[in-house]
C-alpha cells in the first residue's frame, strides 16, 4: 500500500495533468475529488493541492504506476476532447513513472478502439504484463 506523501502526489501530478489546457473543469474536479476519496485524502487536503502542488514521489511498485497510469488516461478522456499536447504529455508521464514505452504506445493506439477512448482495467492490465514478463 502507498503512504500518504505517495497519495498526494499522485493526486498533485493528476492536477497538474488536468490544468494542463489552462483550467480544471467541474467534471475533472469532480473526478479528481473522487479519486481523492478512493485514496483516503480529504476534500480540503484536495483544494490545497490544487494551489500548492507538490514534487512527484516515483512509486516503488510497478502494479501502482499502472493503476496511476490508468487513471491519467481516464482523466484525458473524461471531457471529451484530447488533444496531441495531452497525448504528449500522458506519455511522458508513462515514462517518467518507469513504464514501459511499447506498452504506453499501445495503449494510446487501442484507446480509439474503446467506447468513450477509455481503456478497460483488464486490458490495460494485460498489455502491461505482456512488456512486464
Amino acid at each position: 500500500m502507498i503512504n500518504r506523501v505517495e497519495k498526494l502526489s499522485l493526486l498533485s501530478e493528476m492536477i497538474a495533468f488536468a490544468i494542463s489546457d489552462s483550467s480544471l473543469k467541474n467534471i475533472e474536479y469532480n473526478f479528481l475529488l473522487g479519486v481523492a476519496k478512493q485514496l483516503g485524502i480529504t476534500r480540503e487536503d484536495f483544494d490545497y493541492l490544487i494551489d500548492h502542488p507538490i514534487d512527484y514521489k516515483h512509486l516503488k511498485s510497478h502494479s501502482e504506476r499502472i493503476v496511476q497510469f490508468h487513471r491519467l488516461v481516464l482523466l484525458m478522456n473524461i471531457d471529451g476532447e484530447i488533444t496531441q499536447q495531452e497525448i504528449v504529455k500522458l506519455h511522458n508521464f508513462g515514462l517518467r513513472m518507469g513504464l514501459n514505452h511499447e506498452s504506453i504506445n499501445k495503449v494510446l493506439y487501442l484507446m480509439d478502439s474503446f467506447p468513450n477512448k477509455i481503456v478497460p482495467p483488464d486490458v490495460l492490465i494485460d498489455i502491461f504484463k505482456v512488456q512486464y514478463n
